[in-house]
């Protein structure tokens, strides 16, 4: 089976790292990731995903990365459920991510994103990455 997911979007607020009874750290962040169509009023619209990173990558992303910052993952979908606190079950979505990469860095002297060709990939296993160019135009922020 292939169970593969590329993505390229916006953190959405500050990676949440925690860490397991275990001592395991895993962190959780919300991607904005623009679609590939504009709307019938020719806007650009997002999808909202969420994903999970485990271990050291998991660290990194957290003291790498902030609100707003462009970013590449790869990883898998997964799926779980649970039982909340009044009983119903809700169903989960969501991206595990193996690596990420920074794909700009902010300048906070001037407050501009600035392209960031020399980001080094976090990556957890042999698989290569690129760096995309992206337009801003593409972006929903």
């Amino acid at each position: 089976m292939i169970n593969n997911v590329t993505l390229v979007g916006r953190i959405t607020k500050e990676p949440e790292l925690r860490y397991t009874p275990q001592n395991k750290a895993v962190a959780t962040f919300t991607l904005a990731v623009n679609r590939a169509f504009k709307n019938a009023n020719g806007e650009r619209e997002a999808d909202f995903i969420s994903c999970v990173i485990w271990g050291k990558s998991a660290e990194n992303l957290a003291n790498w990365t902030h609100k707003g910052q462009l970013i590449g993952v790869t990883g898998s979908i997964q799926t779980r459920n649970y039982e909340n606190q009044q009983g119903q079950r809700v169903y989960v979505t969501e991206v595990i991510a193996n690596n990420f990469q920074v794909l700009e860095k902010s300048n906070q002297a001037n407050g501009e994103r600035v392209g960031n060709p020399a980001a080094k990939p976090q990556n957890n296993d042999s698989f290569g990455s690129d760096l995309m160019e992206i337009s801003d135009d593409d972006l929903p922020f």
